[in-house]
């Protein structure tokens, strides 16, 4: 299992993109990693909007990818699923459910038109208010 330092000074591979660690939180006795990663909408728009992104991965599914050099979501707490090949896309162009390194995931909205990604079988209970305030989710 990585540890703190690990988390502080690695970056999460995930839909092509690199995120940072923003902090830990333990909801209903499991401890969380929250990444974030911020990035400007399409840049063909004349005012294009600075996109806030949250990832929320169970602590025990963060491994690292020696290959790669990033983290990488293992469920097995061992190895990591398959990767998508391909290039990154504009996030709000990402399906709302999806599957990426073995695992589903859902993405939902913020009012400020930022995201936060959820493994589908823990968005319930992870959307809830006191889930989204701990971690640091909760819609502004």
């Amino acid at each position: 299992m990585v540890d703190a330092a690990d988390l502080e000074t690695n970056l999460m591979g995930f839909l092509q993109r690199s995120f940072s660690f923003d902090r830990t939180a333990t909801v209903d006795g499991r401890e969380y990693v929250v990444f974030a990663r911020t990035e400007t909408e399409s840049e063909a728009k004349f005012r294009p909007k600075v996109v806030h992104l949250r990832l929320v991965v169970p602590l025990d599914w963060v491994v690292y990818d020696v290959a790669a050099d990033l983290f990488a979501i293992g469920r097995d707490g061992v190895r990591p699923g398959p990767r998508a090949g391909g290039t990154a896309a504009e996030a709000a162009a990402t399906a709302r459910e999806f599957t990426e390194q073995g695992v589903a995931w859902r993405r939902d909205p913020f009012p400020d038109g930022g995201f936060v990604y959820l493994p589908r079988e823990l968005a319930e209970a992870l959307s809830a208010p006191a889930a989204r305030a701990a971690l640091g989710t909760a819609p502004s």
